[in-house]
Formats: C-alpha cells, sequence, structure tokens
C-alpha cells in the first residue's frame, strides 16, 4: 500500500505523516476480530480503545498516534486481536519477538502472518505432566474414593522450583479428549502459557462423583435437598491439601494457593473460599449456580484473611439469570463489611458466552494469569 492510498483511505493529509506516526498493518489471516496495539506506551494492554487500529480494507489496518504523543524512547510494541490469546505468531506458528521503531512521524509498515485463536496452537514440549495421583484416593470425610490427577509444569523433574496450586473440580471435563461434553484443554493452555513464561502452576484436578456429583457440590440443605459439601470441602481443606503439599514442591501459604470450577464446581469453590479464606486466596468462578443459593451468606469470620482475589466469569447466553446472579454476588460481596476493600474481584462477561466447556476453556488462562501472575490491579 502506497501513502498516497493510506491518505485517500484514512481521511488524513500528508501533514498528518510529517507529524505524527502511523502504522500501517497487513495481515495473511483476516476475520472480523478488530486489531489492537499493545506496547510499552500503554503497559501492554491488549484491548485499549486508545489503540484500535482502523480496518482499511481486506487484512489492511491503520493506526496515527496522535500529535504531540509522549513516546519512549524505542517504541515496544505487538498486534493483538484483543488479548494475548490472540496475539501475532510468525507464519510458522512461534512467539514473535517484541516490535521497535524509534520513529515519530511518518509511516510504519508492518505485517502479521497468522494469530493466535483460544490460546491455540500449542508446542508439544510444553505440555504439563499428567501424573495420576490415584485410581482410588480416600476421602474419609464420605466414605468413598475418588479418582485425582496432578499436572505439573513441563519441566518440573528438572527444575527445584516450588510452585502455586490450582484445585479444580470435575476433572473428566478438564483434560480428556473424549469428554461428552468436550473438555477446557487445560493441559494444551497451560503449553502456551509456559511457552510464553506467563507463569507456571500445578493443577490439582478432582473427579466429580458421578451421580453424586450434585450432592457433593451442594452445601446445607437448597432447593436440590440436602449437600454434602461441608464434608466435600473438609476433605479439600483436611485431606488432599496437606497430602498435596507433603507430594509436590508446593508454595503452600494462602496467596498461592487456589480453587475453582464451573456451574456446580463454581457453587462449591465460592463455599471454599468464604468457609477457609485462610487456606484459598484465589477463587476462579466460572458460571456458578447462584440460583441453587441466592440468599448465601458471605461472612467471613477472620478479617485478617479477606485479601482474596476472585475470577468471575458467566456469559450472557447461558441462562436467563446468569448474569445478573453474577453481578448480583459481586455487589453483595463490594458490600459486605466483613470483606470491604479487601478482596479483589475481576468481573468477565462473554455477551455471547454459553454454559459450555468451550468458553470455560477460553476463560482458564486468562482467569490463572490474573489471579496468580498479575501485577496489574484491576
Amino acid at each position: 500500500m502506497t501513502t498516497d492510498h493510506l491518505t485517500i483511505s484514512t481521511n488524513y493529509n500528508n501533514s498528518t505523516i510529517e507529524t505524527s506516526l502511523h502504522i500501517v498493518l497487513t495481515t495473511d489471516q483476516d476475520d472480523d476480530r478488530p486489531v489492537y496495539l499493545a506496547g510499552n506506551f500503554n503497559s501492554w494492554h491488549t484491548q485499549d480503545s486508545a489503540f484500535l487500529m482502523e480496518k482499511i480494507g481486506s487484512g489492511m489496518y491503520h493506526f496515527a498516534f496522535p500529535e504531540n504523543f509522549n513516546y519512549p524512547e524505542t517504541l515496544l510494541y505487538k498486534f493483538t486481536k484483543g488479548d494475548w490469546s490472540e496475539v501475532e505468531i510468525d507464519q510458522n506458528e512461534n512467539i514473535t519477538g517484541n516490535r521497535a521503531s524509534t520513529k515519530h512521524v511518518g509511516l510504519q509498515k508492518e505485517h502479521v502472518s497468522k494469530w493466535r485463536r483460544n490460546w491455540l496452537p500449542f508446542k508439544p514440549n510444553f505440555l504439563p505432566k499428567i501424573v495420576l495421583i490415584s485410581e482410588e484416593f480416600e476421602i474419609p470425610q464420605l466414605s468413598k474414593t475418588r479418582k485425582i490427577w496432578a499436572l505439573l509444569p513441563h519441566d518440573y523433574d528438572s527444575s527445584t522450583e516450588s510452585y502455586p496450586v490450582m484445585y479444580l473440580q470435575d476433572a473428566q471435563n478438564l483434560f480428556n479428549e473424549e469428554a461428552e461434553y468436550g473438555n477446557w484443554e487445560i493441559d494444551k493452555k497451560l503449553a502456551v502459557m509456559s511457552e510464553y513464561k506467563i507463569g507456571k502452576i500445578i493443577i490439582i484436578a478432582i473427579e466429580h462423583a458421578e451421580e453424586d456429583r450434585i450432592k457433593e457440590y451442594n452445601v446445607g440443605t437448597t432447593i436440590l435437598g440436602k449437600g454434602q459439601g461441608k464434608k466435600y470441602i473438609k476433605f479439600l481443606t483436611e485431606t488432599l491439601k496437606p497430602f498435596v503439599d507433603v507430594t509436590f514442591r508446593t508454595k503452600k501459604d494462602r496467596d498461592h494457593t487456589g480453587i475453582g470450577g464451573s456451574s456446580m464446581g463454581g457453587l462449591i469453590s465460592i463455599f471454599s473460599g468464604l468457609r477457609y479464606p485462610e487456606i484459598f486466596g484465589r477463587l476462579m468462578i466460572f458460571s456458578p449456580s447462584l440460583w441453587v443459593k441466592p440468599d448465601m451468606k458471605i461472612k467471613v469470620e477472620d478479617d485478617r484473611n479477606t485479601d482474596t482475589k476472585i475470577y468471575l466469569y458467566a456469559g450472557g447466553d447461558e441462562s436467563e439469570t446468569m448474569i445478573s446472579h453474577v453481578k448480583e454476588f459481586k455487589n453483595r460481596i463490594v458490600a459486605s463489611e466483613f470483606v470491604k476493600d479487601k478482596m479483589k474481584i475481576n468481573l468477565s462477561i462473554n455477551s455471547e458466552g454459553k454454559h459450555s466447556e468451550t468458553y470455560w476453556s477460553d476463560e482458564f488462562p486468562k482467569a490463572i494469569e490474573w489471579l496468580f501472575f498479575s501485577t496489574k490491579e484491576n
């Protein structure tokens, strides 16, 4: 594309090219997702509306920095489709380095060969090491046994590091390629996160109780009947976590210990975090079944341990009440005198999101990054 064509397409005259920096991007893979600039000039925010590029043709985009823009000495940047899960990659599907420019005026031409989509593709050599802890791990609190897995960082055996831990419910749907309704693909997402050096974590995946799943994830007496959730939570805190901390190299404190799940698995994770804030300081709550107990009490006995981070996600195409229930839950947490100004909550809503593994899969690495590895405050 020539400068004259750029001027015609974007209604800029030659004087603007002489007084500000214009970036023109061409890409081999075009779709409807918008393109953003992220760089050292906006704290690498990937969906900054001030740095949204203008689409000027098929696979062609343009951005003009404002006149008198305060440029860094060297401008560093990348192109994204709105998130690190949708960042540019090269033609061989490898990570691209940061682009750099010392220009403050004129025309900078760039090209992107491919884009990531939903954190994929992944590199097999970064896949986590999947360990079956036990086919029949004893749950003395419920007089049952359960299959439990550990997903360890890919280089766990050659490292001496200790890692944060996330306890996830419904292991059958987390990385099982034969799962009936699909799976979260957390193994693949962890591989990409490791490749990008976002952070390494141990995942403890607990399979659900099949026909007793709802009973185990239900706390107290609700519209679903009498639950066994309190006993299940005691299993997590009194039996499983101590075993995990002895068996693996973990960071044992609450700031590096999380719990999460979706639907009823999200509900039991909320109860676990609120009942044992001294143990779980990071909550990953996807599409929680708040309709089961809409009057849930938000009370923490020990307010010294309420600096909890909660990643709360809901989809707009799940049910008529999902979004309103999640927003109300967030507002009640914020307003609670027990946790006011102490809990950090990231509310993520996908207006088109459905109640399915596909959408929870997309949200998983974003949640893990924010809960454990992000230094930015929302």
